[in-house]
């Protein structure tokens, strides 16, 4: 959270700052303007204040940017918005962060053993490295979509109990 900008940015800025945070590859996952003004109106991030975006509408980009190359944009707004009601929106970035930050060093742990972490049970040999990324991201979707969908029943619940406080 604390390395996000603490200044508005312009879209122009927000899109070339982006791919500086983001591991992607050959840029096929850019994000552009049109992306960006669709997430304002799905709900996905809130409206820019003055055109500008600041530290919130930065850490929902990246976790879009990443999450919805594994699961549907309604599953990621979902998931969002679960965590942050859950912990607030810095809380659930920094999480979001340290976990990714840990899948990554535990898929560079597959390539390089040297990089192995401890709860990294067993080397793949290089020649099934591929097949064994799929099947995991394929079985870590799966759960993932299972969780969402458990999410997305409770934060409907958290939502009619706060709509109910509201009205008493």
């Amino acid at each position: 959270w604390r390395d996000l900008p603490d200044i508005g940015l312009y879209m122009d800025q927000v899109v070339s700052y982006m791919p500086r945070q983001l591991i992607s590859y050959a840029g096929r996952d850019a994000l552009t303007p049109a992306m960006v003004n669709n997430y304002v109106k799905l709900n996905l991030i809130p409206a820019p204040h003055k055109k500008q975006y600041n530290r919130v509408h930065l850490a929902y980009l990246v976790a879009i940017t990443i999450l919805k190359q594994v699961v549907t944009i309604k599953e990621v707004r979902v998931g969002i918005l679960y965590q942050a009601h859950l912990s607030g929106t810095r809380n659930a970035y920094n999480l979001f962060c340290t976990q990714q930050e840990y899948e990554l060093k535990k898929a560079a742990a597959e390539i390089d053993p040297q990089l192995a972490l401890d709860a990294l049970p067993e080397q793949i040999p290089f020649d099934n490295l591929a097949l064994k990324m799929a099947s995991g991201a394929f079985a870590q979707k799966i759960v993932a979509e299972k969780a969402v969908a458990l999410q997305e029943q409770e934060l409907k619940q958290m939502q009619e109990e706060h709509n109910r406080s509201l009205q008493k």
